[in-house]
């Protein structure tokens, strides 16, 4: 089984890769699980870390149809398209995040139409495809209504994804992510990437800014869980979705003023005087346009997970980031 993973030199690209590489096997066309011969990680930018022989890493334009044709082969069985440009930058350049967030998706779904292997897809959707007046709780039947050119783009995607899939040109699924945090690295152009950076820096020691206010809702899922999401979401028989292969993620329901409390519950308050908090109105506009909290019966009834508390979403970064320490 050969597998395409899009964004393949990103956070969740990466660690995608490197929990396939453990796990060994993917669900086939017929959903038994069959040995990964190959993951190709296309991006702008090299993925690194990598060793093993079953990576092959490729640098390129995802909008380029000779690139997409050079990665998504009749031996490509599985797609992870995660590569997307992300919110803030999406409102900010419209022409880019059309041509990478719409063009380069329907491109990769019309190589695998002419392909003609039916490949499954994960499609990496977004909580930013809602927005406007909504209930305190969104459900699954809520009306698309974004309010950012990102969130269009990847209703976009998920239209796309259906029709395709209704085709039988692929087995597509289209996952609404929340935000994933926390997120390691450098700070993304990404209008949540606060929700990242005011846990991150404070603890490595560095003054993080929150653009926001205290009582800004989050719907939130960390790296750990949103790989278990991506593979969960892959391996499960795409007559499960019934009509529309787009769903909303399980995720935690939080505020960023008790993601600060568990800062401290968790790392103490001095790490938590490193955040300053200075409201930015672009940011906030975007921000506050996302739901905050979902019903998501046809996510849990699939059986994909959500984290417990904000707590343990801090401490896996920890764990896995900082190998158990924290700055003082």
């Amino acid at each position: 089984m050969e597998v395409l993973i899009t964004g393949g030199a990103g956070l969740l690209g990466a660690r995608l890769a490197k929990q396939l590489l453990e796990r060994g096997t993917l669900a086939d066309a017929q959903g038994k699980q069959a040995s990964i011969s190959k993951i190709t990680l296309l991006d702008v930018v090299p993925a690194k870390g990598f060793s093993d022989p079953r990576i092959n890493v490729v640098t390129g334009d995802i909008a380029d149809a000779a690139m997409i044709e050079e990665v998504l082969t009749p031996r490509t069985s599985s797609v992870f398209h995660l590569a997307a440009i992300v919110s803030g930058q999406a409102e900010a350049e419209f022409e880019l995040g059309m041509r990478i967030n719409f063009d380069a998706t329907r491109l990769i779904l019309e190589r695998a139409r002419h392909n003609g292997n039916k490949p499954r897809v994960v499609f990496t959707s977004s909580v930013a495809v809602f927005g406007g007046d909504l209930p305190a709780q969104v459900p699954d039947t809520q009306v698309l209504t974004p309010q950012s050119s990102y969130g269009a783009q990847k209703i976009m995607g998920e239209l796309l994804v259906n029709d395709y899939s209704r085709k039988g040109f692929i087995d597509g699924r289209a996952l609404r992510m929340p935000t994933v945090c926390v997120r390691p690295g450098a700070p993304n152009k990404a209008a949540s990437s606060f929700a990242s950076g005011i846990i991150r820096e404070p603890l490595n020691g560095i003054e993080a800014v929150c653009p926001v206010s205290a009582d800004t809702p989050m719907w939130l899922q960390s790296p750990r869980y949103a790989i278990n999401s991506l593979i969960h979401g892959h391996d499960i028989d795409g007559s499960a979705f019934g009509s529309s292969r787009a769903l909303s993620l399980p995720g935690l329901a939080t505020t960023v003023r008790e993601m600060v409390a568990a800062l401290e519950r968790v790392a103490g308050a001095n790490v938590v005087k490193r955040i300053r908090w200075e409201e930015d109105p672009a940011i906030i506009r975007i921000v506050n346009s996302w739901p905050g909290n979902f019903i998501t019966k046809r996510g849990d009834a699939m059986g994909f997970q959500r984290d417990a508390d904000f707590d343990s979403i801090i401490r896996s970064h920890i764990e896995d980031e900082l190998g158990g320490k924290v700055a003082g």
